[in-house]
């Protein structure tokens, strides 16, 4: 069993920062990719950044400049650090990490619980 442990949300006003941090533990073999998705009201799901095992990052470009993903590969931890928080980052953030067992075994995708955002004055 694999679990993803989020962190970290909560309210904060504009132009504000908060950081989120995830967990994974259980039966890991190895950790591929670990990333931040969110999800506004109404809204799908969509992308925030990634981060590679080897450490490459993507970011949505809404964030680009003013979030920064970063990973510890020995504590299999994912932090997102948010500066520069807007109205529209409001959301619940979801952590997810590409995660196989055993390394033998099929890669799969897990999911945090979310953690709520709210950026508000």
């Amino acid at each position: 069993q694999v679990q993803l442990v989020e962190s970290g949300g909560g309210l904060v006003q504009p132009g504000g920062s908060l950081r989120l941090s995830c967990a994974a533990s259980g039966r890991i073999g190895s950790i591929n990719a670990m990333g931040w998705f969110r999800q506004a009201p109404g809204k799908g799901r969509e992308l925030v950044a990634t981060i590679t095992s080897g450490g490459t990052t993507n970011y949505a470009d809404s964030v680009k400049g003013r979030f920064t993903i970063s990973r510890d590969n020995a504590k299999n931890t994912v932090i997102l650090q948010m500066n520069g928080l807007k109205p529209e980052d409001t959301a619940v953030y979801y952590c997810n990490a590409n995660i196989r067992t055993g390394f033998q075994s099929a890669w799969a995708s897990y999911w945090g619980q979310g953690t709520q955002v709210t950026v508000s004055s």
